[in-house]
């Protein structure tokens, strides 16, 4: 009899920070963008360009993350990733707190950044501790279980905030009020889902330091090098920043996209939360998938489902439509992501994790900037355009998503040849 799969105390500390984190990420995909649009209306501001404005700060956060990752990556594998870890969290959920206490756009949009930028410089370490706390055999399940209870354990947060934010008049509140309340929330509930974690982890894989800044350039520039030659690993990298986009663009502007097409947005919110019902026992399955089937044929799979899912997004104009690209996101969301993540992990020594899931993060970094830079720019060109398909007239919003199924095709294709070298490279 097959003996049941159960978490560590180690591991199940790790999959907590992911409940924690999750939570700030789903106000990102739901209530900011509706926070955003209200203090940019307030201002007058364009309402052809709320979608653009949010967009743009995304890639800011993004680009800066992408650079500083590598570094803090390299620096951590020198025995640091506990303190960093410590310190982009800390600045992610101070950022985050911050969010309802200012009542102009473009400082709220500078907040937001700066938020965006811990939360994600966090993951570079967290995602590198990922060797250390379990074997390669488990790998996978781990990571599913991390995306799958961070997906279901957010929703707790959420469904407080979302009351209260909803229902402020019965709280003898104001819906500005109600946000920054629900903004604190969020911060204290990925704050005690940390601690754990940082109570629980030692780091046991490093490499040996000379300099903590300039022998983290060093190492950066030989793990640059070792990429470049270990052809299955870089090629792996640049598939990633390819099929990750859409991932990822999708995720970060889900709800500015169905608010600029004038739906409803507490049905948005609704459909959102429908997601992290759906997305936590179909990353589950995969976990359980991953033990049955190769884990690179379940992300070529995922990746061809986001193509037809963003085929699907592009003729988005009524709500019911919005709930169907709900459910589809949520079944391969936390799937790819996870798989993605335990995949990287297998390939790379575990010494240099940090090195190695700095560049990882480059590269969905890189491409979360490509991805919403490219609609906010595209969106921003063709405003008050409309195209008739199908004796279906889209308009701008429309226009610019249908961009991301390129690059996930090419994320297709290079990650099939990345992991045909893979398995050449385990098969010697």
């Amino acid at each position: 009899m097959k003996e049941k799969f159960k978490l560590t105390a180690l591991e199940r500390s790790w999959v907590l920070y992911d409940i924690g984190n999750s939570a700030f990420i789903l106000m990102v995909t739901t209530l900011i963008p509706l926070f955003f649009n209200a203090l940019a209306s307030a201002a007058n501001v364009n309402e052809d360009l709320h979608l653009s404005y949010l967009g743009y700060a995304n890639s800011v956060a993004t680009v800066l993350v992408a650079l500083i990752g590598p570094i803090c990556g390299a620096i951590a594998d020198q025995k640091r990733k506990k303190p960093l870890f410590m310190l982009c969290a800390c600045l992610g959920m101070l950022g985050c707190a911050a969010l309802g206490m200012t009542s102009h756009w473009l400082v709220f949009l500078g907040i937001f950044v700066v938020a965006r930028v811990g939360f994600s410089s966090s993951l570079v370490f967290y995602d590198a501790m990922l060797p250390e706390i379990t074997t390669e055999e488990r790998m996978d399940k781990v990571s599913t279980s991390g995306y799958a209870f961070g997906y279901i354990g957010s929703v707790i947060p959420f469904i407080v905030c979302l009351v209260l934010v909803l229902g402020h008049d019965a709280f003898g509140m104001s819906q500005g009020s109600a946000m920054t309340v629900a903004f604190l929330i969020t911060a204290l509930w990925w704050l005690g889902c940390t601690l754990p974690l940082v109570r629980r982890y030692h780091q046991t894989a490093f490499v040996e330091e000379a300099g903590p800044v300039l022998d983290a350039f060093r190492q950066l520039g030989r793990t640059l090098r070792d990429a470049r030659k270990e052809k299955h690993i870089f090629l792996y990298l640049l598939a990633f920043f390819f099929f990750i986009d859409g991932v990822y663009t999708i995720i970060d502007m889900a709800t500015a996209y169905g608010a600029a097409l004038g739906l409803d947005t507490t049905g948005l919110l609704l459909a959102l939360l429908l997601t992290q019902f759906v997305a936590f026992p179909c990353s589950i399955l995969f976990g359980r998938l991953s033990s049955r089937y190769d884990a690179g044929l379940l992300i070529k799979v995922s990746i061809v489902a986001y193509i037809l899912i963003v085929c699907f997004g592009v003729f988005l104009m009524y709500q019911w439509q919005f709930w169907v690209l709900a459910v589809l996101v949520g079944m391969f969301q936390g799937g790819i992501q996870a798989l993605s993540r335990s995949y990287m992990g297998k390939i790379i020594p575990a010494d240099r994790s940090g090195e190695y899931f700095g560049l990882m993060d480059i590269c969905g970094k890189g491409a979360s900037f490509v991805g919403t830079m490219l609609i906010s720019v595209v969106s921003q060109l063709t405003a008050g355009t409309q195209v008739v398909i199908f004796g279906m007239k889209l308009q701008n919003e429309n226009i610019a998503i249908s961009s991301l199924i390129l690059l996930l095709g090419v994320g297709y294709v290079l990650f099939c040849k990345a992991d045909k070298l893979n398995k050449e490279r385990t098969a010697v």
